[in-house]
């Protein structure tokens, strides 16, 4: 059974960086995708980046691209999103995704 867990969430000032990590387990393949999604109050859930774990391969939502960084830790099974310059409009609850599998959302509060 896959598990995901996500972590890191917080307050932040605008401007501030936060790290986001995914702890997954249960795996059955070592070809996957890792997203990263979020939700903001009254939105729906939109894309945010997302890493192939049989190359690295990584992709932006054009509004976090350039602050935002996915990466993935293969020895701890873990996939982090590094925010910086954060803004309020990246104010969310932030999940992390592999196949039809999700986390239970971390929230990213950016006060300005």
């Amino acid at each position: 059974e896959v598990q995901l867990q996500a972590s890191g969430g917080g307050l932040v000032q605008a401007g501030g960086s936060l790290r986001l990590s995914c702890a997954a387990s249960g795996f059955t393949s070592d070809d996957h995708t890792v997203g990263w999604f979020r939700q903001a109050p009254g939105k729906e859930r939109v894309w945010v980046a997302s890493i192939k774990s049989i190359d690295n391969t990584t992709e932006y939502a054009d509004s976090v691209k350039g602050r935002f960084t996915i990466s993935s830790d293969d020895a701890k099974n873990t996939v982090y999103l590094q925010m910086n310059s954060l803004k309020p409009e990246d104010t969310a609850v932030y999940y992390c995704k592999v196949g039809d599998f999700w986390g239970q959302g971390t929230l990213v509060t950016v006060s300005s």
